[in-house]
């Protein structure tokens, strides 16, 4: 329990916003110093909120990783975008990220608009600044704050941690004064089931990025406390064609095996107890179309 001779509770809640492939998911997971979040280098990876929660003395915040802003083409694309953007409307705080390589771009100059016309204050957190010459930085960071009016500026790699202690402790000084939410050993608010969907995803993403882009989606349609404190997971892999299925099964079934023996390491090492993990492929057309499937993914339309 947190001692509250120190002062005042603080809670609140941080959106991080920014184009496709900006490092979100990467800086959510350092900020939380644990991994909440799908990582991966294909663009449009998160999908739905993801709220992972650091404790900081007496603050609490939690951290939306909203995903990435880009022009929807489908119903999947368009709940996406309406998601990202109401996080950023609920939060105390919201974070624009800017991969320092790309700078000001269409995505960018998109989401620049977006906040002038809803008068949003942000900060302005440019990413991947290892990969740049430094002498680059403050002429970006000029140039990012000239077109838009950005409360306050932060250089940081989520990748290798620099600049993150700095930008952390900013946002715990941040936050309103209000009781926690979350116990103070709680990392995440997810679902274990959603959870575990999104590590069977990940792996996909990992193994197939370039035999299967962005057709597949998980489902967890099982899950069975066992008597001996391990859990059986069920989960359905979802895919458009059945070129994919084969794809994803494998010659003999050895992909479906090699997915599942990476995502059970994963979900052992999460959920700190054994796991015996199941995995079923289906074929469902137009499943990125379906209210229902995107309702089930966290999404709202």
């Amino acid at each position: 329990m947190s001692d509250t001779s120190q002062g005042p509770q603080r809670f609140g809640f941080a959106a991080i916003i920014g184009a496709p492939n900006a490092g979100k998911s990467t800086l959510v997971n350092q900020l939380a110093g644990s991994k909440i979040s799908i990582v991966s280098h294909k663009v449009q990876t998160t999908r739905a909120r993801i709220r992972a929660i650091i404790v900081e003395g007496q603050s609490q915040v939690v951290l939306v990783d909203t995903p990435g802003i880009f022009v929807p083409r489908r119903k999947l694309d368009t709940a996406m975008v309406d998601n990202a953007w109401a996080g950023a409307s609920e939060a105390d705080a919201v974070l624009v990220l800017v991969d320092a390589r790309r700078g000001i771009d269409e995505q960018v100059e998109r989401i620049f608009a977006h906040l002038a016309k809803e008068n949003r204050k942000a900060m302005l957190v440019i990413n991947k600044t290892d990969l740049v010459r430094h002498e680059e930085l403050l002429p970006l960071a000029q140039k990012l704050n000239e077109a838009h009016p950005f409360t306050e500026t932060f250089m940081v790699s989520a990748l290798t941690g620099s600049g993150i202690e700095k930008l952390k402790q900013r946002l715990v000084s941040m936050m309103p004064e209000g009781p926690w939410h979350y116990p103070e050993d709680q990392i995440a608010d997810v679902n274990l089931r959603f959870l575990a969907a999104e590590i069977t995803r990940e792996k996909i993403y990992e193994r197939l990025h370039e035999e299967l882009p962005y057709s597949s989606t998980v489902e967890t349609e099982t899950w069975e406390e066992m008597k001996d404190g391990s859990v059986k997971i069920g989960q359905a892999i979802f895919v458009a064609r059945d070129g994919q299925k084969a794809i994803v099964v494998g010659k003999g079934g050895q992909m479906a095996k090699t997915l599942g023996q990476l995502a059970r390491a994963d979900m052992e090492k999460a959920f700190g107890r054994r796991v015996h993990l199941f995995l079923f492929v289906k074929v469902r057309e137009n499943w990125a179309e379906d209210p229902e499937r995107l309702r089930m993914m966290g999404l709202t339309l």
